[in-house]
């Protein structure tokens, strides 16, 4: 078993037009380490070339087997119950991913979308499944009021971009994985960065619940790390056909920055309903409700066969059933 997204890709993976992959695995090779390398594999020095990366100590980075895991150790650590109360509030802005909010509602945080105080708050950045990335400014802006705040910036390689952690955000917690932008799916590696105050703490409690990473996912993830510039121009090549396909078809499209966008159909037809009629014609998307946000669905640019897939969605998606005018 594994969470309803998951569950839905992985169930029709069958399907001859797939769009629900949002990272780059089946596209580009993934980092595969020599036998030399993964006898060397040394998760210290992987924490270092991480923390250098991100310009921050290398004591508040912990390995974890992907980002899920990374949000999940980070939310319960969070979520743990204080004398006399409840973990209390936690922000976020539907449509996100799902095992972000999942997560916090069963560590015991109650959900809201709205601004003002809160114990917590947590996003995607580049959003997952809009593809946006924000801003610094509108970042602080809408984490303002927050205690903490928790960032999945899996999709950060995507944009090139720097992390959030450089905003000096106080209460700040950052996730990330090797398994999109990489295709590192078999590395099973991922990372989190702890706030300063909060890493030694935190360095017990993840020693309580984690176990060492694999010497061959130790490997893979610093071969990765060592290849990322051939592998940025390999998925660059790849989503700028893939962009350029898509702004075709949506003309008022913004270039997302990550290989991820957000459709909402204009016959106002929901994403649940069309997801299943896609399935029909063996296109696979993944519908809003997923992410919070049953208006539309998810489309992923990682595939090689976008474009193709992408017509055949539009030809789903303009077969949409005609709604009856009441009497």
């Amino acid at each position: 078993m594994s969470f309803p997204l998951a569950e839905w890709i992985d169930g029709h993976g069958h399907c001859r037009h797939n769009l629900a992959i949002s990272g780059m695995v089946g596209t580009i090779l993934p980092p595969v380490p020599s036998a030399a390398e993964v006898r060397a594999a040394n998760a210290s020095e992987l924490r270092k070339r991480l923390a250098e990366d991100l310009s921050v100590d290398d004591r508040r980075v912990f390995l974890t087997t992907g980002a899920s895991e990374a949000n999940a150790l980070v939310l319960t650590f969070l979520g743990h119950r204080r004398k006399g109360g409840s973990p209390g509030a936690c922000r976020f802005c539907p449509p996100e991913y799902p095992p972000m909010f999942d997560i916090a509602r069963w560590a015991g945080f109650r959900l809201t979308t709205g601004a003002g105080a809160t114990e917590g708050a947590l996003v995607s950045q580049p959003r997952n499944p809009e593809g946006d990335l924000w801003d610094r400014t509108r970042f602080l802006e809408w984490a303002s009021g927050a205690r903490w705040v928790l960032v999945d910036e899996t999709f950060r390689e995507f944009a090139g971009t720097r992390s959030l952690l450089g905003t000096d955000r106080p209460g700040l917690w950052a996730t990330g994985s090797f398994t999109k932008f990489f295709a590192g799916d078999d590395l099973r590696a991922g990372f989190l960065v702890a706030p300063e105050d909060r890493a030694t703490e935190f360095a017990y409690f993840h020693g309580l619940v984690t176990n060492q990473l694999a010497p061959y996912s130790v490997a893979g993830a610093t071969r990765a790390l060592r290849d990322r510039d051939k592998t940025r121009r390999k998925v660059r090549a790849v989503l700028k056909a893939n962009i350029a396909a898509a702004r075709t078809a949506f003309p008022n499209l913004h270039p997302p920055d990550a290989p991820v966008m957000f459709d909402h159909p204009a016959s106002g037809e929901g994403g649940d309903a069309l997801s299943h009629r896609a399935l029909g014609a063996s296109v696979l998307v993944c519908s809003g409700s997923f992410f919070g946000d049953p208006s539309g669905v998810r489309l992923c640019l990682t595939r090689r066969s976008f474009p193709t897939d992408l017509a055949s969605y539009l030809a789903v998606r303009a077969r949409a059933p005609k709604t009856r005018t009441p009497r």
